[in-house]
């Protein structure tokens, strides 16, 4: 058990501070794809992706860790991870990125949070259980991508690595226009980690490299898996209603603990703690939000960091359909959101001046 609080709380914590620091928000990565045309968080997360890759396939090259990638719940990861999406433009933040934002003390956040908990335990164990378990029967027998064509994972991981590298190096050699920045208040090692902007390929690359320690250290406890959200945040609530510390209380309880810790020593280290209270229509959309984030993570079997960063590194078919899915979701609820309301205000704006000049 100590052991267990220990290393759950410390990459935890790590990934918490590092999110926040760098501001590592897939939300807004996504969003930004289909309504800024800017892709630098997109290609981020596909850095992420391959150094966890790399590193946890040559772990089970040497049998430190095991994998069992299991069957391919095709219906369930497509429809839940569509809904996932939607919830997330919703909510302002994916599952990874509401814990970090709600230790930074943003409440909506915290209305977030708590209807992601909620929805998510009511699948996993409560009313909905029989709705959580009615697409798995629409499964395929390999969820292996390399299995499925009878290779080797390498040959897979050597065309990601080529794509990302590719990727990364187009957008580094794009030309920027530098953004002023006030004289730095602090020196040395404070200042790099509390002051300076992180660039987001460099934040990716810290992620990437906790994901993959978080598999040695949770499979030591017994759990056999890498970074998990959503399932871990069903069963923090589920243990404060049942008290079933055996059955509820595991490494990744610990984890998304340690997140909202590391983003809170991060936030008031770099002076951007403070609580923010939403109005009542952002409260309601966040709460509406994490609502759809816990019932589509659930159905999916991931959220954006199970199946969007791991089950992806994993060369899983889960994990990248669930990737395209859960960025047309993000894209169908950013029109909804964002783009028809402005289209409205703008004919708005015309029809008025028409009238004026009538």
């Amino acid at each position: 058990m100590v052991q267990m609080i220990i290393t759950g709380l410390l990459c935890g914590g790590l990934l918490g501070f590092v999110m926040q620091r760098g501001r590592f928000c897939l939300t807004g990565g996504f969003r930004d794809m289909y309504l800024a045309k800017d892709n630098r968080m997109f290609y981020a997360l596909l850095i992420a992706i391959t150094v966890q890759s790399i590193g946890v396939f040559a772990l089970i090259q040497f049998g430190l860790i095991e994998f069992k990638a299991g069957s391919f719940q095709w219906l369930a990861t497509i429809a839940g991870s569509f809904i996932f999406g939607i919830g997330i433009i919703l909510a302002g933040g994916c599952a990874t990125g509401t814990w970090y934002r709600a230790g930074e003390g943003l409440i909506g956040s915290w209305i977030a949070l708590f209807g992601y908990m909620g929805m998510s335990a009511i699948m996993k164990s409560g009313a909905l259980l029989p709705v959580n378990n009615s697409l798995k029967p629409y499964a395929l027998p390999s969820n292996s991508i390399p299995a499925t064509f009878g290779l080797s994972v390498w040959p897979f991981i050597a065309i990601l690595s080529v794509i990302t590298v590719w990727l990364a190096v187009k957008q580094l050699r794009k030309s920027t226009v530098a953004i002023p920045t006030m004289p730095p208040k602090r020196r040395g090692l404070s200042h790099l980690l509390f002051e300076k902007r992180w660039h987001p390929f460099f934040t990716a690359a810290l992620v990437g490299g906790i994901a993959l320690i978080a598999w040695p250290l949770s499979e030591a406890t017994g759990r056999m898996s890498g970074l998990g959200i959503t399932t871990p945040s069903a069963n923090v609530l589920q243990y404060l209603v049942t008290g079933d510390s055996s059955k509820y209380i595991n490494w990744g309880v610990f984890l998304v603990l340690g997140i909202f810790a590391g983003s809170f020593l991060a936030a008031k280290g770099s002076r951007e703690f403070r609580f923010r209270a939403p109005d009542a229509k952002t409260a309601v959309s966040s709460f509406s939000g994490g609502l759809l984030m816990g019932f589509g993570a659930s159905w999916a079997g991931g959220c954006s960091i199970g199946n969007g960063l791991v089950m992806t590194a994993m060369m899983t078919w889960q994990g990248w359909v669930s990737l395209v899915f859960m960025i047309l979701g993000t894209w169908t609820a950013s029109y909804f959101v964002y783009v028809r309301p402005r289209a409205k205000a703008k004919r708005k704006q015309a029809a008025a001046y028409q009238a004026q000049t009538a």
